[in-house]
């Protein structure tokens, strides 16, 4: 059963850093595009970054230079390292899986094209919150 597990969330002041989990279990992360995506609520989820199944990773414009998405695959597992963090970035924060190699790099923020989703599996999610 593919299932993915986030944690690391919390609350932070502005300046501060995070730095999120997601351990998957059911697949091969390496084989797979992976997606942080966030959502603040009344509004739609948003990609934030992405890791494809060669590595190649891309981000939103608004976390350029402040976050990075990474993989340890012996633990099977993606991270999100959050620095310099915004009030802004307050939202809940998911991780989800494609469990195809390849990411949307040139639209982050997209989870979907032509009404298709483009993730197949998403966690529960964890609350980042950021105090100014």
């Amino acid at each position: 059963r593919v299932e993915v597990v986030e944690s690391g969330g919390g609350s932070v002041q502005a300046g501060g850093s995070l730095r999120l989990s997601c351990a998957a279990s059911g697949f091969s992360i390496r084989g797979s595009c992976m997606a942080w995506v966030r959502q603040v609520p009344g509004n739609e989820r948003e990609g934030v970054a992405v890791i494809d199944a060669d590595g190649r990773t891309a981000y939103r414009d608004s976390v350029k230079g402040r976050f990075t998405i990474s993989l340890d695959n012996a633990k099977n597992t993606l991270y999100l390292q959050m620095n310099s963090l915004e009030s802004e970035d307050t939202a809940m924060y998911y991780c989800a899986a494609r469990l195809l190699r390849w990411c949307p790099r040139d639209n982050v923020a997209a989870t979907t094209s032509g009404g298709v989703p483009y993730y197949a599996y998403w966690g529960q999610g964890t609350q980042v919150t950021v105090s100014s």
